[in-house]
């Protein structure tokens, strides 16, 4: 990976990151947890992997992003907000009365957002669809899709996979956000899901698994797919709940916090330390 693009995608992965605590400090409460997980993944898709224009956000040939993990919705709103889908201070409207920005992405609200999801499994379902809908109409396009590791309890998960695999939709590419936690606990103690990379291979998907908050580490896997045809592909995302901000990260149950102004004072900080660092 060119280090003049890894270091620009690791400062699009910190920004995205000053976003939700932007976002949810503003609310005063929100996803934060597995938001946070899935910014180094977002800052490659949304920085130079993905192809896509913020002026024509409907482009037919575009490639779609569908986060099935909705309540990571967040985190996606300061992607596109940074992209310049539209003014990236609405973003700090984020569940208020009236908003273009649900806890849950809704592409019916949101500029940018390519598929409602927030009912755990279904995301899994339309993803699959839209990877071929774009095969069946001959277009050079690839659909993103980003499960939780709790997510994956549920049975459509494994449906929707199981006809990815039969349909050869190698347009398809699955992260598989392995942060270790769900809504109420460890995924290992509330349904442990075993080897997930395993389980991908043995439904006929090219499986990778790799650290998932490391920007390099994500793009260099994408890269390899590249070489893989006739199959859909699962990154699985080794990650950490809360990654990249402390605070977060070092609390137990991160799914959805209450944070006060106070707390995300220190949490900027903290991310535009890091900021400053790498464009030293």
């Amino acid at each position: 990976m060119d280090q003049n693009l890894k270091k620009e995608m690791e400062k699009f992965a910190v920004k995205i990151r000053m976003g939700v605590v932007d976002e949810i400090t503003t609310l005063g409460f929100g996803h934060i947890g597995g938001s946070l997980s899935v910014c180094d993944a977002l800052a490659v898709l949304y920085g130079g992997v993905m192809k896509i224009d913020p002026k024509n956000p409907k482009w037919a040939d575009r490639d779609k992003f569908v986060c099935s993990k909705g309540h990571a919705g967040p985190a996606v709103y300061a992607a596109l907000g940074l992209k310049g889908f539209f003014p990236y201070e609405d973003i700090k409207t984020l569940n208020v009365p009236g908003t273009n920005f649900p806890s849950h992405c809704d592409k019916n609200k949101t500029i940018g957002v390519d598929m409602t999801t927030g009912s755990l499994g279904q995301g899994t379902s339309q993803a699959v669809g839209l990877a071929l809908g774009d095969k069946l109409k001959g277009r050079d396009s690839k659909t993103y899709l980003m499960v939780g590791d709790g997510e994956a309890d549920e049975g459509q998960v494994w449906e929707a996979m199981m006809f990815a695999a039969a349909k050869k939709l190698d347009n398809l590419y699955v992260f598989i956000d392995f942060n270790k936690k769900q809504l109420d606990g460890y995924v290992k103690d509330i349904l442990d899901p075993g080897d997930f990379g395993k389980k991908f291979e043995a439904f006929g998907f090219d499986t990778q698994t790799v650290n998932g908050n490391d920007v390099e580490a994500i793009y260099d896997a994408l890269e390899k797919t590249s070489k893989v045809t006739g199959k859909p592909h699962a990154i699985i995302l080794d990650t950490v709940k809360g990654a990249g901000v402390t605070l977060v990260a070092e609390t137990m149950s991160n799914h959805s916090m209450n944070i006060n102004k106070e707390q995300g004072e220190e949490m900027m900080n903290e991310l535009k330390a890091k900021l400053a660092a790498l464009e030293a």
